[in-house]
């Protein structure tokens, strides 16, 4: 499943560790937002599309946080 950068930063945020647990929050995130945020809540819904579709293998090999070489 291939993610936007701002959709990965979603993730990022909101991964509690599993994809049920990031839907979940992501589905509480949402219930909060504004009238006004509505690019979030389009962002959201997008991520939540794309989680619903992948399966619990494909979640757990998703690399989310690059290789940062110092």
């Amino acid at each position: 499943m291939n993610f936007t950068e701002e959709e990965r930063i979603l993730l990022m945020i909101y991964n509690p560790g599993t994809r049920l647990g990031l839907m979940e929050t992501l589905r509480e995130m949402r219930g909060e937002l504004t009238e006004s945020e509505r690019q979030l809540r389009s962002l959201t819904d997008a991520v939540l599309g794309k989680l619903a579709q992948m399966s619990e293998e494909d979640f757990e090999v998703l690399s989310l946080y690059p290789d940062l070489k110092l």
